[in-house]
């Protein structure tokens, strides 16, 4: 196994957590006012507890769906626009993949192009149906690990790429608030304008990155025995198109399913805050968060029947359709990584 250029991105070092872990790790910090153990008692509350409030707001919505319209509108889908949502999650899905590329053009890892992005696709899956600490960390640890990679590179492999998701969701997000193309919710008592400025520093810190890493080019910087370097800019500007274009897939596709009855900009935004909710909520596969969200902000919108249709197609399509896929990615790399130990792949 090679051990060259075992080095730590300064990217990969604070962000090697999943966002699920990072706000749970966020919360581990004790307040000047209460000692550290009842703080990290009360901290294993305050997710459930929140869970908890995100499945009583779909309850509450749930006696007011008509279920037997939304399996009809399930069933008025046309063949050939299921075909063209579903193309358009698997080349989400595909993007996604690239996200662990980046990790490896940084770190340099002796990893196959290809071994790297099954690695990457087969843990989205995962990710998406059981949660982030399973599919995007601890599955994605574990393929690496039986590809041969040490601890650290794998570390920074995982936190680029998390990094990459959540730049990019700061661009996409940051311009639509910035640009007005969405108002805030009438529930976020936010002004019009803390809107667009909130916007604006979303788009400013994705950028602030790019620049960040041009003018730390070539520097380097030891933390506890360990040496951190940025990416370069060029890399930097390449986390953001591929994010950027992956978060414009996802809402493409449910703004198919929505029958373009609700503007893309809008379907974009209240899909973006779904999963900033299904993030901090834990629950497996954010299930009842999309369909919650989407409840509470689009109900007026439309029909809640063609609504709640759209959603569930969606799930289907990006959600379930892929883990069969990736069930069967992680088969074969499995099966690949025993019949090639790391020892003999060194040289694939």
């Amino acid at each position: 196994m090679s051990h060259k250029r075992r080095r730590h991105s300064f990217i990969g070092s604070r962000t090697t957590m999943s966002p699920d872990a990072a706000a749970s790790t966020a919360l581990e910090m004790p307040s000047p006012a209460l000692p550290a153990t009842r703080w990290r008692s009360l901290r294993r509350w305050v997710l459930p507890v929140f869970g908890v409030v995100v499945l009583g707001l779909l309850l509450s919505h749930a006696h007011n769906v008509d279920w037997a319209g939304a399996w009809k509108a399930l069933h008025r889908y046309s063949p050939l626009l299921l075909l063209g949502v579903l193309g358009l999650a698997t080349a989400s899905h595909a993007l996604y993949g690239c996200f662990d590329l980046v990790g490896r053009q940084h770190t340099g890892h002796h990893l196959p192009r290809w071994r790297t992005w099954a690695i990457a696709v087969t843990s989205y899956a995962f990710n998406l149906n059981l949660g982030s600490l399973v599919g995007g960390v601890a599955l994605r640890a574990r393929l690496y690990a039986r590809a041969g990679l040490d601890d650290a590179t794998v570390a920074q492999v995982v936190g680029l790429s998390l990094a990459t998701n959540w730049l990019g969701y700061g661009l996409v997000a940051g311009s639509l608030f910035a640009s007005g193309a969405i108002e805030p919710p009438g529930q976020a008592h936010l002004g019009i304008g803390a809107f667009r400025a909130l916007g604006v520093l979303m788009v400013m810190l994705a950028l602030g990155y790019v620049i960040a890493c041009a003018l730390s080019q070539g520097r380097e910087w030891r933390w506890r025995g360990r040496t951190l370097r940025p990416p370069s800019a060029r890399l930097a500007l390449v986390q953001l198109a591929v994010s950027a274009t992956n978060w414009a897939l996802m809402g493409a596709a449910m703004y198919l399913l929505l029958g373009r009855q609700v503007p893309y900009t809008t379907t974009l935004g209240v899909l973006m805050a779904a999963s900033i909710v299904g993030v901090v909520t834990p629950i497996p596969a954010g299930l009842g968060v999309l369909e919650a969200v989407y409840l509470a902000l689009l109900s007026g919108t439309m029909r809640q029947s063609a609504l709640m249709g759209a959603v569930l197609a969606y799930r289907a399509l990006y959600y379930l359709t892929p883990l069969a896929g990736g069930l069967i990615l992680y088969a074969l790399l499995e099966r690949y990584a025993s019949a090639h130990p790391p020892g003999l792949a060194a040289g694939d």
